[in-house]
């Protein structure tokens, strides 16, 4: 059996004047939203033992903030290619995970994170929470799937079953949707 966990980057601050969107750091929201993304982890039990992420400084600050709340160091391994990475691109990342690892931490960024889930977890009437996914995958959204495999290679479309999707509104309504104005 092997665990994939998608989590998205936090809400980030675009009213920061960095010259590259890489660049782009947490909003005070975002970095709050993370801590209690990682809060709950620990207490869910969510347990991983690898994390690959794209190096950009959002995601960056995600997991600093997550591994606060978790209350263990996160230690990423950076993979360039998974900064604003398509689906596919995602799941070639995940098939050249060491099979040591049961249980990985993909962070980064949608559309490609929300993508990977609607590829790999089958579409079957009632699952709620696949219905979730489908119609938003907002910042610091957490997907756990299970997939009856050996190794990362064998993962292939519509192979996983999704065990949690937790939206940080989930946790606070205070960290929903923003007003709009």
């Amino acid at each position: 059996m092997k665990r994939l966990i998608l989590l998205r980057h936090a809400k980030s601050s675009w009213d920061d004047p960095v010259k590259r969107d890489f660049d782009r750091p947490l909003n005070a929201k975002g970095k709050r939203a993370a801590q209690l993304m990682g809060e709950h982890m620990q207490e869910e039990g969510v347990m991983f033992d690898a994390v690959i992420a794209s190096p950009a400084v959002r995601v960056v600050e995600t997991l600093e903030s997550v591994a606060k709340g978790y209350g263990e160091k996160i230690e990423p391994e950076w993979d360039r290619r998974a900064y604003l990475a398509s689906n596919m691109t995602l799941l070639d990342i995940v098939h050249e995970a060491s099979d040591e690892h049961d249980a990985i931490i993909l962070a980064g960024h949608n559309s490609g994170l929300e993508d990977l889930v609607l590829l790999l977890v089958p579409d079957s009437k009632g699952d709620a929470a696949r219905a979730a996914v489908e119609e938003k995958f907002p910042t610091c959204a957490l997907a756990e799937m299970e997939f009856d495999v050996d190794g990362w290679e064998d993962l292939a479309p519509g192979t996983g079953r999704l065990l949690r999707y937790v939206r940080p509104r989930d946790l606070d309504s205070e960290l929903g949707p923003d007003d709009p104005k």
